[in-house]
Parts: C-alpha cells; structure tokens; sequence
C-alpha cells in the first residue's frame, strides 16, 4: 500500500465509507452549478477511496503474477439527481457496500451537502481478470466489503 496520508482518503464508518470533497470552479459549469458529468468523478473518488481503506489497492490486483489479476469496473449505474450542488459547497460521498459475491458488486452512493441528499446512485461493479473476462471475486475481498454491510443490516 502506498503511504498516502488516510485523512486524504476519507473514513471508514459503520455502514461503509464517508469522503469530504470541495466543488471547485472546474467543477460547474457557467451558472456556478456542478455539472452533471461530474458528479461522476465524486463518486468515483468515493469509491477508490473506500477500497483503498479497506486495504485493496487496485493497482496491484490486476499486477499480480501469481493470480490471473483481478480487476473492477462500472457494469452500470443508476444516478438520481435530487439538487444542485455549487461551486465552493462542501460534499459529502457515502458509499457502502450492497452486495459483494460472484462476479459482482453493488456499492450504494449518495453525495450530500449538510443533511441534503444531492444524488442517490447505485453502482453495478463487475469483476474481470486481466484479459477482461468475468471472474469471481475472491472471497477474501467479498468478506471485507460485506462486513460493513453486516454491521449495518445486522444480517451474518
């Protein structure tokens, strides 16, 4: 792992991963508002940074030698957009983990200002090798991300 200083990546919480992020003026677009394709980059930030707390590096995976790799990628997203955010507002990104198993994960998002909810998204992760064919997730990997969403739904 890299020593990238944790309070960078956000925190780990009981339900999953919480990431604060600032909208700067690349962000909006000319009324001051976050433009609509960037949201995408908050939520992908949200996500690389919980995986990275919960201690995979997704670098390394896919250049492991002994494994046939192992790699995430967005199968399909689901993004409601509730409000606007604005330039200068601080965001919140919660991400937490719905499913974990197989070829497949399914990560909640929200992005927040204060208590508003701005966006609710639903992230369909598929999970490939190297070669971009279907693998299973290993059940290892599957376990850390399911005991945050154990400890939240009460379910073993």
């Amino acid at each position: 792992m890299t020593d990238t200083p944790h309070h960078l990546s956000g925190e780990l919480t009981e339900t999953g991963h919480r990431l604060i992020q600032r909208v700067y003026y690349e962000d909006t677009d000319f009324s001051g508002v976050v433009y609509h394709a960037r949201y995408l980059h908050f939520l992908e930030r949200g996500r690389t940074d919980y995986l990275r707390l919960l201690g995979v590096e997704q670098g390394s995976l896919v250049l492991e030698e002994d494994r046939e790799g192992l790699v995430f990628v967005v199968h399909r997203m689901e993004i409601d957009f509730k409000a606007p955010a604005r330039m200068d507002d601080i965001l919140t990104i919660l991400t937490s983990t719905e499913k974990a198993g197989g070829a497949k994960m399914i990560l909640k998002q929200e992005i927040r200002r204060g208590e508003q909810l701005l966006i609710a998204a639903r992230v369909i992760i598929a999970v490939i090798n190297a070669q971009g064919r279907p693998r299973r997730l290993p059940e290892a990997l599957a376990t850390r991300f399911l005991a945050r969403a154990q400890e939240l739904t009460g379910v073993v």
